[in-house]
């Protein structure tokens, strides 16, 4: 069983190309709307009601859709996490995005700042030309109070006795680039954006993580 999680502003779209490829029961969460000062663990509970907690499944998400898969799994025990294009705790965060929360600038620039720059989005998040016209629709459709609130989320994350979990990372990621700590699969070629650009190479482990589940909690 397969719960999917999309990355901060993303939706279903991103898995069109993986969907296919998984073996077994698979089902998107959709991101919901953060209450008034809605605290991460809180807003994870309720996504988290969408998995039965007698239920076993792996929880694949990305980018910051990994934080809350690890979030998730803290309530449901018999969920793993796998990560793609994500950290498995915060002090795996780059140097920018340290630079980013400890000067706080995110809090100057509206959320909407982000649509006016796809074509930097696009090399930063790794696009691929053919992809682009899909990231374009995602940025558009992107709800400012949520992502305000999710960037806000990320940068503050208390990952303190965060459980295991698998990652598998792109060696080309501009926003989560490979560092000291070791990776468990490692995608040639593969930046942020490589759940749609290698759909295929991740699909294979993934279905082999059910294959073999003892993998997972390693």
């Amino acid at each position: 069983m397969f719960y999917l999680i999309p990355g901060l502003g993303a939706d279903e779209r991103v898995f069109r190309s993986i969907l296919p490829l998984l073996h077994g029961d698979t089902h998107v969460l959709h991101w919901l709307t953060p209450e008034p000062d809605e605290t991460l663990p809180h807003y994870v509970a309720r996504m988290a009601e969408a998995i039965p907690p007698e239920q076993p499944c792996l929880l694949v998400g990305v980018s910051f859709g990994g934080v809350v898969a690890l979030e998730i799994c803290r309530i449901r025990p018999l969920a793993r996490a796998v990560l793609v294009s994500s950290v498995p705790d915060a002090s795996c965060m780059p140097p920018l995005l340290r630079l980013i929360r400890g000067s706080g600038v995110y809090k100057l620039f509206p959320p909407q700042w982000l649509k006016l720059f796809p074509r930097a989005g696009q090399w930063y998040f790794g696009v691929k030309q053919n992809e682009y016209p899909l990231f374009r629709e995602i940025l558009r459709d992107m709800e400012p109070r949520y992502t305000r609130w999710a960037i806000h989320c990320l940068l503050h994350w208390d990952s303190t006795s965060v459980g295991r979990s698998i990652q598998i990372l792109g060696t080309h990621d501009r926003v989560f680039p490979p560092g000291p700590t070791p990776v468990d699969y490692l995608i040639p070629g593969g930046g942020h954006f490589m759940i749609i650009s290698h759909a295929k190479e991740i699909a294979q482990i993934l279905n082999q993580l059910v294959v073999e589940p003892d993998e997972v909690i390693r």
